[in-house]
Formats: structure tokens, sequence, C-alpha cells
């Protein structure tokens, strides 16, 4: 038998609601690529990448997309276990949500596809 969905539903629940206040070591972060065995290089606001750990209700039931963002907390360096700087605590799953938040304006709007960039799509809009 396979295993039951109320795990899964939970975490994707939880997921989708972003919190209204960060506290003091939350921080959010963009996925930069997969280290493996739950392990995340991420780069903060101010491009500094650090090592991360998904938080083990995560594990096997969410799957994190390279560039896609998630809701760090950082340790203090006094306890710090190797090179681990914190863990995942929550996976942006709904964007538009979190952007709404206060806490988010330090991540620009994504670019438009090229396809929205071209010279003919610029002209038809200025006449």
């Amino acid at each position: 038998m396979g295993r039951p969905k109320r795990g899964i539903r939970a975490a994707a629940e939880e997921s989708t609601t972003p919190p209204e206040q960060l506290a003091p070591s939350q921080s959010v972060a963009k996925v930069a690529r997969a280290e493996g065995n739950s392990l995340y290089t991420c780069h903060l606001p101010d491009q500094r990448a650090v090592l991360v750990e998904l938080a083990a209700r995560f594990r096997n039931t969410i799957w994190i997309k390279r560039g896609g963002y998630v809701l760090l907390d950082l340790t203090a360096p006094s306890d710090q276990k190797g090179k681990v700087e914190g863990e995942i605590v929550n996976v942006v799953r709904d964007e538009k949500a979190w952007r709404k938040q206060s806490y988010w304006s330090v991540y620009p709007a994504p670019p438009l596809p090229p396809f929205y960039q071209s010279k003919s799509v610029e002209a038809h809009a200025s006449a």
C-alpha cells in the first residue's frame, strides 16, 4: 500500500500561505542548486550563497526546483554544524501571494519572456 496522503497535503497546504512577518533569523532566498541528501545552495538577497538543509517534514513530499524561492531559518554562526548554515522551513509555491508581503521587496519581478520583448510588440504598444 502507498503512503497516506495526509502528510503530503499538510506539507503542501502549509507552504501555500505566507507568514505575516519574518523572524529576525528568517530570510527569503532563491534556490541555486541541489547538492544532494536534502542539501541546497541558496542565494540570499545580498547575493551571499548559503548551504541549507530541507526540513524533515518536506523531504520526499515537496520538490524544490532550481530558481524557486524558499524561506530559510539561518542559525547563528556559533550553533552551526559543519557547512550547513540553516534550514528550509517553507517552500514558496504560490509566488503571487508571497510577493504581496512587505518582506518580499528585496527581489525584483521576474523578467518578461523574450517573445514579449520583441520590437514588434513594443511598436504595437506605442501606437
